[in-house]
């Protein structure tokens, strides 16, 4: 886990989900602290690890002794920390969340990483170095195996591209960006086109609501992706590469520029990388935000300086791509599974996964759970393991009801569906899709229908417009979606929206059309009693949709104090003391101010 040491290090959690909890103060008031009493210590940026709900995360490695994780660390909190954990080596347990079991002498009393619930199944593979290493240090990286597969297949056995490329059909690595297309095959198509110039292309525009995995990795390991990036193109025999990232993670483009920078000074990028006879050099390319450059010939067109719009294929990129010449594009956890499975060997990395999908999966847990963070698990593992176990389950009390997987082009599974293994034909089959890895926890709360809108409504904005189903059948989804959330609604509408969904899937040009009505349909599926009574009983069974709420009075709990009658702005409230007041419907805003200052709950 780290090099030999002589004196103490601080490692602090720079990464975005930190940086947002205050990070910044704590990491500036741990140098103030450490020079105010003159402590011999390096204090480290490193990223995020996962346990964002635990930020500001703080670990202090002593040399001899185990590395301590503290958890919701504030810049109060950091002096007495320093002093009693630098000062006497006794860490401070209120703040004590875990420490990493690495061999050394371990703290009494204070639990492993992996002993901690929501760590019990996880499988930490890809995200082994985020929130371990300094994600800006290249010997950092090499020290913990980094590099070692490019140097194996360049230098030290001179594995072939041929090989590289049965490496990769054999391990059954799938895209994790979405669609699940199996990597070997892509990159033996590629391989098989002859060019003066080849591209290989990292999809790091990472656009889902809820969805945080490829940032992270970024931030947390930026070499583990420009490796399988490089790896890639020699299989390929590209020439020059992208890594096509949303200006919006300002952090992530900052450590992959400086860790390109590092490569190429180390001769680990560029021409003759390792003294090979391999070149080949990778750019950053910054997109402005628009969720249509996700798609693969968009993005392609975005770093050609054109708009990012979808094109018809045949031809497929692998054979016509980027400036028309044979074009390979992965996303960024595709390229980082890459080093990893080749150190390890075939036959450790097929024993995670499934019969048709080889490794584990990131997956950023949202919503209404407990333990919110970036998580990985084995594919194949269920739904209920997820999101009970590891996530925690669902807080104050509430009940689970779905879970949205996928982001705006998955779907919303119920409780039913809980015990279904998390695998591409699954998920596929019950309505959603694993997509890039978003998983939004809903609980009893949530509207079903107004969920479908949100998600609607994001695809509408998002579509480029190029083709007809798109562009107008999501705006009239968009429309019926909305009158149903206000009360508008008709029934024939959900036979009508059903079918709409259907052929907008079928006939839009890109994948953004292809699965936008997805969570629509998936919520049709499991949650159609809940558009019916939005549209039949003009009710909100989850009280979501503001159109549709209705103030009444619980005759049988009301004390007739009179205290919801003086505050209502309209006098909507009617009545006296010492009797049940009645709601004129004609007056009444749905301001809430009759429901907050009854004491008695008699008003819903």
């Amino acid at each position: 886990m780290s090099q030999l040491q002589t004196k103490p290090k601080i490692f602090v959690g720079l990464g975005t989900c930190g940086i947002a909890a205050g990070a910044q103060a704590v990491y500036e008031e741990i140098k103030a602290q450490v020079e105010k009493h003159c402590f011999e210590v390096t204090v480290i940026e490193t990223a995020c690890v996962g346990m964002c709900y635990h930020e500001v995360l703080v670990d202090i490695h002593m040399p001899g002794s185990s590395r301590v994780i503290y958890k919701q660390v504030k810049p109060d909190d950091v002096e007495k920390i320093i002093v009693d954990h630098l000062g006497s080596n006794r860490p401070v347990l209120g703040k004590v969340l875990a420490q990493w079991k690495d061999g050394e002498n371990n703290y009494e009393g204070i639990k492993d990483y992996y002993e901690l619930n929501q760590n019990k199944n996880q499988n930490r593979f890809v995200l082994q170095n985020c929130g371990i290493i300094n994600p800006d240090s290249l010997d950092e990286y090499i020290f913990n195996g980094g590099y070692k597969a490019l140097r194996k297949i360049l230098i030290e056995e001179k594995w072939p591209p041929e090989q590289v490329i049965k490496f990769a059909e054999e391990s059954k690595l799938r895209g994790r960006g979405g669609g699940g297309f199996d990597t070997g095959w892509k990159w033996s198509e590629c391989a098989k086109h002859s060019a003066d110039e080849k591209f290989i292309l990292c999809n790091a525009d990472e656009g889902d609501p809820g969805a945080f995995m490829d940032r992270a990795l970024l931030e947390g390991d930026p070499h583990a992706v420009v490796e399988g990036m490089i790896i890639g193109g020699y299989a390929i025999g590209a020439t020059f590469g992208y890594i096509y990232c949303r200006a919006e993670y300002p952090l992530a483009v900052k450590r992959l520029n400086h860790s390109l920078e590092q490569a190429r000074s180390s001769n680990l990028l560029g021409s003759h990388i390792l003294g090979s006879g391999y070149s080949l050099d990778i750019k950053v390319k910054e997109g402005a935000g628009a969720f249509v450059c996700g798609e693969s010939t968009a993005l392609q067109y975005s770093i050609e300086g054109k708009r990012g719009m979808p094109r018809p294929r045949p031809p497929q990129s692998v054979e016509a791509g980027l400036w028309d010449k044979p074009t390979v594009l992965n996303n960024v956890e595709t390229f980082a599974n890459v080093p990893r499975a080749i150190n390890i060997g075939l036959d450790k990395y097929l024993s995670f996964g499934t019969e048709k999908s080889g490794g584990t999966k990131i997956f950023a847990l949202s919503g209404a759970i407990k333990n919110a963070g970036l998580i990985e698990v084995p594919i194949g593992m269920t739904l209920r393991e997820v999101i009970f176990d590891i996530g925690g389950g669902i807080p104050k009390k509430k009940k689970f009801k779905a879970v949205a997987i996928g982001g705006p082009s998955g779907g919303c599974l119920p409780e039913e569906c809980l015990d279904l293994p998390i695998d591409f034909e699954t998920l596929t089959d019950a309505g959603a899709m694993m997509g890039s890895g978003s998983m939004v926890v809903c609980d009893e709360t949530t509207c079903m229908v107004e969920l479908s809108r949100f998600f609607m409504e994001f695809c509408a904005e998002e579509s480029c417009g190029k083709c007809t189903p798109c562009r107008v059948g999501n705006t009239v989804l968009l429309e019926m979606l909305t009158r149903i959330t206000r009360g508008e609604g008709k029934l024939e509408d959900i036979s009508l929206m059903e079918e709409l969904g259907e052929q907008i899937m079928s006939m839009s040009l890109c994948g953004l059309g292809k699965s936008s009505p997805a969570p629509m349909l998936s919520a049709l599926r499991y949650f159609r009693e809940e558009f019916e009574q939005h549209i039949i009983d003009k009710v909100c069974p989850t009280s979501s949709c503001t159109s549709l709420y209705r103030y009444e009075i619980l005759p049988e709990v009301c004390t007739k104090c009179g205290a919801c009658i003086k505050p209502c702005p309209t006098g909507a409230m009617m009545g006296s003391k010492k009797e049940i007041p009645y709601i004129n419907k004609d007056l009444c805003i749905e301001c809430d101010v009759c429901y907050e200052k009854c004491n008695f709950v008699a008003i819903r």
